[in-house]
């Protein structure tokens, strides 16, 4: 199984980005996702997640109406859509994939990609 995270970079603040995770050697169709950041010298965190069909979608506090999660089971590909980003947005980036419902704890996936790092400058 393979999760292969992408579109991280440098940008400046109230930037957008968008991430790409493609999924490999796992009924992708099947398995909810979910995005995680991570900071440095911080605990990894919930950012977003959405169920198998695509149907259910959450996302943390922080980036809810800023964040939008996606995906394209034809694509094996899942995507964060990131408008109005904040210094406070930077950190590794990584995709999650888990067999079942989504949910908001790391713990509980099964697969993770290796991350793409996002810095905002004021």
């Amino acid at each position: 199984v393979q999760l292969q995270a992408s579109g991280g970079g440098l940008v400046q603040a109230g930037d957008s980005l968008r991430l790409s995770c493609a999924a490999s050697g796992l009924p992708f169709s099947s398995y909810s996702m979910g995005w995680f950041r991570q900071a440095p010298g911080k605990e990894r965190e919930f950012v977003a997640a959405i169920s198998w069909s695509g149907g259910t979608t959450g996302y943390a506090d922080s980036v809810k109406g800023r964040f939008t999660i996606s995906r394209d089971n034809a694509k094996n590909t899942v995507y964060l859509q990131m408008n109005s980003l904040k210094p406070e947005d930077t950190a590794v980036y990584h995709c999650a994939g888990r067999a079942g419902g989504y949910k908001r704890s790391y713990s509980v996936y099964d697969y993770w990609g290796q991350g793409t790092l996002v810095t905002v400058s004021s």
